[in-house]
């Protein structure tokens, strides 16, 4: 398997060469430039164009691009035009944000999918089963944007149970107790936002799974040969239908990606989804093909992670 993951990690560098050509031209695209809107209009259109000569900014875009991907590869993203510093030191400082954020996401997920899952497709067609098809049907018609304002509005400005904005309390010491349970408070309300409709489609998957595994010729075999209803359930249909939720892990990492551009942005809550947003918004181009590039890059791994999974639940299937 080591062999095969180290040749999927060779194809994957021409992938993330195409796609930083991509990221690059489609940010070039853009209207404007990185001094769109930040300098005085009334200044001279001559130092104007002295400080885009001086930036590169005048030069073709492969010249541009070389300049780019070659800093890039060595960890330099060039600078950040709205915050006047480093923008691999400016991601650094948000990515913590939005990797837990996803981390408590995933885990509320699987926390919330698998036994509905395995209720509604052990129980199928009970009211119960009726109950959680009712709420994915829910899920996948509601906007993840839509659905999160609501939760906002009731559990944040409604009720109070939670804060509105931030990653953390003001005046709270890092590396204390009271810090992390105050970055954790912050982070919950996001989280189960996206979580309780990220969930759907899992549930979904699982159902259906356990519907088509329960009738099978070998689960039949295995009643007739006396196993009781619990065993039958654990050791054959519940194994057996968890592969496609072991296939789909890494692309549930890759979906947590586009959620958190929303949710961070609905919440304020500080992390690069947030960032993205305000420096498309601002032209801050340095950012934004950093952030794209990686948000990329960890679609690619996403999909590898799916293949190592799948093969590591089930030895049967051994990825190519």
């Amino acid at each position: 398997m080591w062999r095969t993951v180290a040749r999927r990690m060779v194809i994957m560098i021409p992938q993330i060469f195409l796609l930083s050509i991509l990221v690059f031209l489609m940010a070039k695209a853009m209207p404007g430039d990185a001094l769109t809107g930040l300098l005085d209009p009334s200044v001279d259109p001559a130092v104007l164009d002295a400080q885009r000569e001086r930036l590169g900014l005048n030069n073709p875009w492969h010249i541009q691009y070389w300049d780019w991907i070659t800093k890039a590869v060595q960890g330099d993203f060039g600078q950040s035009f709205r915050f006047k510093m480093p923008v691999s030191e400016l991601i650094g400082q948000r990515m913590m944000n939005t990797f837990w954020l996803s981390v408590v996401t995933l885990v509320l997920t699987y926390i919330i999918a698998i036994p509905l899952g395995i209720i509604s497709g052990r129980y199928n067609d009970t009211w119960a089963d009726r109950f959680i098809t009712g709420y994915t049907y829910i899920g996948f018609a509601a906007p993840l944007f839509i659905f999160a304002l609501v939760m906002l509005w009731v559990f944040g400005f409604h009720f109070g149970w939670f804060p509105t904005g931030g990653s953390v309390a003001p005046g709270l010491e890092a590396g204390t107790f009271q810090h992390f349970m105050s970055k954790f408070y912050h982070l919950l309300l996001p989280a189960l936002s996206m979580a309780l409709i990220t969930t759907v489609s899992t549930v979904q998957y699982l159902r259906s799974e356990i519907i088509d595994t329960k009738h099978k010729d070998f689960i039949i075999t295995a009643r007739a040969k006396g196993a009781s209803e619990s065993r039958v359930y654990n050791r054959h249909i519940l194994r057996n239908s968890l592969l496609p939720i072991a296939a789909f892990f890494g692309y549930e990492i890759t979906g947590l990606i586009g959620g958190t551009v929303f949710i961070e942005g609905i919440f304020s809550y500080p992390g690069m989804g947030e960032l993205f947003l305000s420096s498309i918004a601002l032209r801050d181009f340095s950012v934004v093909t950093a952030l794209v590039l990686l948000y990329g890059v960890a679609s690619i791994l996403g999909a590898l992670i799916s293949d190592i999974v799948l093969s590591i639940v089930d030895p049967r299937i051994r990825i190519k």
